[in-house]
This record gives C-alpha cells, structure tokens and sequence, in this order.
C-alpha cells in the first residue's frame, strides 16, 4: 500500500469511529439538551441562585443516570449508590445512604452483610421506578428487625420469584444515620445465585449504544418525575401547614412522614414544635428546594436528627428562617423563600397519630428573641460553628460517592 492509500485508509477509519461515537452518545446528547431545556423552564418561578442549583441538580442527575445505565447489570447484579450529595433527587433524606439493584424476572437473589450501628437499615423491592406518571407498587418491605443477625452482626436475606418481580423491578436499601458522627455503616453486598461463577459478556458497541439510550431516557424521565411528584402530595397541602403524621407514600415499611411547603420573607420565621417520639428510633426534619431536592445538609443545617436537636421537656422546637437566631434548632433556608419541608419517622413500633405530629406557627423573626421557650437552645456563632463543623466531618466519615 502506497503512503497516499495508506494515509486516506487511516483518515476513512477515523472518520467511521467519530461516526461511530456521534451516534452511540447522539440520545444521550439530545437528552441533556431536552433535559437542560427542563430546567431552563421549570413549572415554577426561580431566582438566579435557584437557577444555578438547577443545573447543578442537572449535572447530579447526568451522572446518576450515566451510573445507573452502566452499573446496569441482570445477571450480574451490584448495588448502586445513585443518590447523595452530588446527585440529589425526590427531597432525598440527608441522614440515609442509599442502595439501589435492578432485579431479574424468575431469579433468585442472597442480600448479605455485616450490620453496622446505624439507627436503621431497610429493604424494599419495588415492581418498577418512579416516573411521571405514579409511584410503583411495592412487592416487599421491611427492616433489619425481620432478618436474623449473628452475633458478629452478618446476616442473609435470600429471596427470588416467590415476590413477583418482573422485569423493570428493584431493590432499593436504605441506611440511616440518627448520629452522623458515632454510628458505623456496615457492609451489603447482593448476588444473583443462578449466574454465580459465570463471567460477564464481552463488551460490544450495541450494548454501549444501549447503555447510553438508557441513561438518556433515566436523565429525563427523572427530571420530569420530580417535577410532578410533589404536585401529587406536598403542594396540596396550604402553605405554612405540615400534616398530621401518615405512613410514607411508596411503601416504605417502617416510616411515618409529615409534608408541607414554606414561603417566608426575610423578616419572618416558622416555628415548629413537633413531641420527643420514644417509639422511634430515628426522627428527623429537613426543608428542601423548589426542585425537590435536598439542600447543603453538609455546610448548612438544613436538616437535624433526634440526636443533633436539642430537647426540651419533651418537645423539639425548631425555627425555619434565612436569618441566624443564634439557636440550635435553626434550619436554614439558604437564599430560598419558598420550599418544600419534610419531617421522617422511623424504625416505629406503632403507629403515628395527630398527637405525635407538628404544631406550626409563622413569627416575626425578631420577636424569636423574646420567647422563653427558645432560651434552652440559644447558641452562641462558636458555637454553632462548631455544629457545621460536626456535620461536614460526619458527611466525609459516610461519603462514598
């Protein structure tokens, strides 16, 4: 072959690799456009700051979506981490790490592990994903309560068609921190037992171009979900309310939740006062975004814990504010006068009722500094730095994003 025919033979390959290339990520491509187009237009009315963070939660879903399509895997099955602090979705729970499977038609499954210290650890197998469209039905739910754990702490929880997966199902798990700086997490691991021993397939272009056809229509599919999700629940409740207590949408076993949106201005404050449960393990509130998703739990109080709270004869009092009222309790809202506010029960040993639930009240902020009720919690900013210190060594000490 003359150098000139071997010149235009390497020029044609190239050519037929970009091509390659362009139409393998060309669905990916046209989702990050439509998806980019979303956010650019929300349903709701944004400030600048909420803008940016749109499109910082759209570069956390582009990534979460890439790893669920290419940690994808029936016959091989791993559990995937798709949810944290760079990838936020569905008001995700700061105190929670979450562990995610996709589950074969007429497969058989063992879920083993060590359990660790935190608070609460539970399973769900679901018969699909959320979308647009509805939440999916719930095939399986419990907690560690109902496995037997060793003495060393490993426990086995082995399952399969008996629970009616089907295609499109999976397993979801959930650990959760009351203490982000004592509480150990433990170890999980999931196989599939009839492809045990048996070595994944050889890669192949098909199979690329599908993974990434997957992750276009995740990227977009959650985009869309999470913008309707809360239009089926937390925007029909009135403004400034939180609900009486209810088991959580979605099947979640063991937990018990009260919802509700803010819109507060500057000079105003929500005080809300919700009972010391003994009968739950883990109890928490959060506020979130506009976009449905979790604020900077990591560098700001958006959320608290039980055993980051401060008590007072029975009662936990927290303020919702922009502004700093030098208490322990504070929940910021960083820079947004409107979101949207959950409060979790969980591990129960009964049921919730009105009486266990959130009394709130819209204050003045200044006059938070004349209320007694307020005094047990007062802080000083050296104080309540060393809090946010706490918390950023308690996300690095769980972070396995």
């Amino acid at each position: 072959m003359s150098a000139p025919e071997a010149a235009a033979s390497t020029s044609e390959a190239a050519a037929s690799t970009t091509v390659a290339a362009a139409s393998t990520t060309a669905s990916l491509q046209e989702a990050i456009a439509e998806a980019e187009q979303l956010i650019a237009n929300p349903p709701f009315e944004v400030n600048a700051q909420e803008l940016a963070e749109g499109y910082d939660y759209l570069a956390g879903s582009i990534r979460s979506s890439l790893q669920m399509a290419f940690d994808y895997d029936l016959e091989h099955p791993v559990l995937i981490n798709p949810t944290h602090q760079y990838a936020r979705q569905g008001l995700d729970n700061p105190d929670a790490i979450y562990f995610n499977a996709y589950l074969a038609d007429g497969a058989s499954y063992v879920v083993s592990g060590r359990r660790g210290t935190t608070t609460d650890l539970s399973f769900q197998v679901m018969d699909g994903g959320y979308t647009e469209t509805g939440h999916p039905k719930t095939l399986a739910a419990f907690d560690d309560r109902e496995l037997e754990v060793a003495e060393d702490g490993t426990f086995e929880w082995r399952f399969g068609p008996e629970l009616g997966i089907r295609k499109g199902s999976t397993l979801i798990i959930r650990e959760v921190y009351d203490d982000w700086n004592t509480e150990e997490r433990g170890t999980i691991r999931i196989q599939r037992l009839d492809t045990a021993g048996q070595p994944r397939g050889a890669f192949s272009q098909d199979r690329v171009a599908k993974r990434y056809g997957v992750a276009a229509k995740m990227l977009v599919g959650r985009v869309k979900t999470w913008f309707a999700f809360p239009e089926w629940f937390t925007y029909k409740e009135p403004v400034n309310t939180l609900t009486v207590p209810k088991s959580t949408p979605g099947g979640l076993a063991s937990q018990f939740s009260s919802i509700g949106h803010y819109s507060l201005g500057e000079d105003e404050a929500m005080v809300v006062r919700v009972p010391v449960c003994a009968d739950a393990p883990y109890q928490a509130i959060q506020v979130g975004s506009k976009w449905y998703v979790s604020t900077d739990y990591e560098h700001h109080q958006t959320s608290l814990t039980a055993a980051q709270s401060v008590a007072d004869r029975g009662f936990f009092t927290y303020v919702i504010s922009e502004r700093d009222p030098g208490l322990a309790n504070w929940l910021e809202t960083t820079g947004h006068d409107k979101g949207v506010m959950m409060l979790r029960w969980q591990r129960l040993a009964r049921d919730l009722t009105a009486e266990d639930g959130p009394q709130v009240e819209v204050v003045s902020f200044d006059s938070l500094a004349q209320r007694a009720d307020l005094d047990h919690q007062r802080v000083t900013p050296q104080e309540y730095a060393d809090r946010i210190e706490a918390r950023q060594v308690g996300i690095a000490r769980r972070m396995i994003s």
